[in-house]
């Protein structure tokens, strides 16, 4: 029995190990953060859908993005928010409410999915597995499994799937405890496009009779 529970515990270990340093992931990863470095910008639009099986729940909404190093710039109009990052301070703009809270940076504790670190998400704070090829949309992509170092977040997985091509990620999922798995689908994207560093920050002298609160 003893023997038993060794042996057990050691593929365990190994399965993990595997998990950590399987090569075909790595090849992958590595090549999606060299052609994603090689971008001074990025937009994109791309579709958010939050599925919940069990509360019968299927919801999605539009959006746009731009990225810029750290910085970045997000438009969900069905939120009525417009959220901007100079890789230093966020404004979190209801424009509906005429309202724009600013906040500092915090690192991700959950590593949760979003589409402003949809790119670097898999950098740090998990290990990774490859799966296989699948066709999406038309277009041969690798599928990767991502499984966070720390199981007391709440994201359980985190599935890639990476043009074979292009070297760019067309969709992401993660998995929550709570039953929740959010689908990020990238519809479109345009790189290099020349974006000066004030597109990033909220300037209150274009938006008169904004309240805004400082929450630093």
């Amino acid at each position: 029995m003893k023997r038993l529970t060794i042996a057990v515990a050691v593929l365990m270990i190994a399965a993990n190990l595997m998990a950590q340093q399987d090569p075909k992931a790595k090849e992958v990863l590595d090549k999606l953060s060299q052609t994603t470095k090689s971008y001074k910008t990025i937009q994109i639009d791309f579709s958010f859908t939050l599925e919940n099986k069990k509360s019968n729940v299927n919801q999605t909404n539009e959006g746009e993005i731009a990225l810029k190093g750290k910085s970045y710039r997000l438009h969900m109009p069905v939120f009525n928010m417009d959220v901007f990052c100079d890789g230093t301070t966020t404004w979190s703009y209801l424009t509906e409410a005429k309202e724009c809270n600013i906040t500092g940076i915090e690192d991700d504790k959950e590593g949760s999915l979003n589409p402003a670190n949809i790119f670097t998400i898999y950098e740090k704070g998990f290990n990774y597995s490859y799966v296989g090829e699948e066709n999406l949309a038309g277009k041969a992509v690798h599928v990767l499994d991502l499984f966070p170092v720390e199981k007391k977040k709440e994201i359980v997985k985190v599935r890639l799937y990476v043009d074979k091509t292009k070297n760019q990620i067309s969709k992401a999922q993660t998995f929550n405890k709570d039953g929740n798995t959010y689908i990020l689908v990238l519809k479109s994207m345009k790189t290099n496009i020349e974006l000066k560093d004030e597109y990033f920050k909220f300037d209150k002298s274009k938006h008169p009779g904004v309240e805004i609160n400082d929450m630093r």
